[in-house]
């Protein structure tokens, strides 16, 4: 008895909507880009334009293996986004909750040592050598701030 094509199948902590392909709907995963949605697909064999409600339970386990262990299954090391990492020293591949914690510890590693971009990080400026004259002026007053009038005292010439 052939299964029914699910609305929504949950892979790796994300929800997906189960008429997209499979292609694109992976890419939805946070830290899962084109080139390593691509690498899922073919490792394991799958058809990158099947809709992603037509897997079935051992496809999508299949999958999430895939995604947490890339290297196991043959991926290259080039294609994860955490390469030599610097506590371990390991090549890894992050996910969701792992991958924005890992980047806001690096965020504050960079302050605590005082290097050029923590500094740049701490005082919300441009990291990567972008000029500032007239770009990144959304948060701060720009401009010349008008003194304020004291209640009892009158404007001088009216």
């Amino acid at each position: 008895m052939p299964e029914k094509t699910k609305a929504i199948v949950r892979i790796a902590g994300t929800d997906l909507k189960g008429e997209n392909h499979l292609f694109v709907s992976l890419q939805k995963i946070k830290g899962v880009g084109g080139i390593f949605a691509n690498a899922v697909c073919k490792v394991n064999v799958l058809d990158r334009n099947m809709k992603v409600g037509d897997l079935s339970l051992t496809q999508i386990k299949k999958i999430e293996d895939t995604i947490k262990n890339p290297t196991k299954f043959g991926i290259p090391n080039w294609i994860l986004n955490r390469r030599k990492d610097i506590d371990m020293g390991e090549n890894k591949h992050l996910i969701d909750p792992d991958l924005s914690f890992t980047h806001k510890q690096d965020i504050k590693r960079m302050i605590n040592m005082k290097s050029y971009k923590g500094v740049r990080h701490m005082y919300g400026l441009p990291v990567r050598g972008q000029r500032t004259r007239s770009s990144f002026r959304k948060g701060r007053t720009v401009g010349v701030v008008r003194k304020k009038m004291m209640p009892g005292k009158k404007e001088k010439g009216k």
